[in-house]
């Protein structure tokens, strides 16, 4: 279990212990009240156990302060939000997470995506995908074992030639601009970009530069079968749902409608093409 997640755990029983108290009842007689073992008041106070919704509801009641359930509800979702430190994570290399990632998507049928700085890794060529995960590799300090991640990283895109998904993906102008490797490696990967314009399972978007934005995301994200969201920074992954599904939705949305598709598209990805025939 990760530090993060326990360490939510506790406040979150320190919390549950603080509103027991106030009713003036220990451990065992508000147990007896719950209807509950006493072992069970127990555990969750001392965060070693998990609440339900349910057993938050039945807290409340029993403490005759049902005002306080959202508060407890709010601390459960963000103790279910999940923190994954990229040091951790890496501690053996980049393929095993790429490994993850091939199994993440291969159990959603439609995710909606948002990059500002790189092209997805969904649509990488395996250069790019190299150059980055090499440079990725110096910065967190990790094993190197950039090859085993590429392949890994190019089994994920399997997915796209799956008739019945839907990967509806949003890449702001800028990225396209971003050198990764040298011209040869990113005319490749705009290639790429332009190969995927019209395939049934992908549809997307380029966010230009002078786009209105009523909105400035300041990272990428990721929204899984309208169930969860992920959001990489520097240092942490982190892996949301309810609400926030709903918030980053709001924002995707508003991204989606200044973006170009299509032809619109193509000629904005041909712009930063010519830009690398430069001078």
């Amino acid at each position: 279990m990760s530090t993060d997640f326990q360490a939510g755990r506790e406040a979150l029983g320190a919390r549950l212990a603080e509103v027991r108290a106030a009713t003036g009842l220990n451990g065992k007689q508000f147990a007896q009240r719950l209807g509950w073992p006493a072992s069970k008041v127990s555990r969750l106070q001392a965060g070693k156990q998990t609440p339900a919704v349910a057993d938050l509801e039945a807290w409340a009641a029993a403490a005759e302060q049902p005002e306080l359930l959202p508060d407890l509800l709010a601390r459960l979702r963000g103790l279910e939000s999940q923190q994954r430190h990229w040091r951790r994570q890496l501690a053996a290399g980049h393929a095993p997470v790429q490994d993850r990632y091939v199994v993440e998507y291969r159990r959603t049928a439609t995710a909606r995506g948002y990059e500002a700085t790189v092209v997805p890794g969904l649509f990488q060529t395996p250069d790019y995908a190299r150059h980055l995960l090499a440079q990725n590799a110096e910065l967190m300090r990790s094993p190197r074992d950039t090859e085993a991640a590429v392949q890994a990283r190019m089994r994920r895109q399997e997915v796209l030639y799956e008739p019945g998904r839907l990967f509806r993906v949003l890449v702001w102008e800028a990225a396209l601009h971003v050198h990764v490797g040298d011209r040869d490696v990113m005319a490749g990967q705009l290639d790429r970009l332009v190969g995927l314009i019209g395939m049934s399972t992908v549809e997307l978007g380029v966010v230009p530069l002078g786009a209105p934005m009523g909105i400035t995301p300041k990272h990428g994200f990721w929204i899984f079968d309208e169930e969860r969201v992920i959001v990489e920074t520097i240092n942490t992954e982190y892996q949301y749902a309810d609400d926030d599904v709903a918030l980053y939705g709001r924002v995707w949305d508003q991204l989606a409608a200044g973006a170009a598709y299509g032809p619109k598209a193509h000629r904005l990805i041909a712009r930063a093409r010519g830009v690398l025939a430069g001078p």
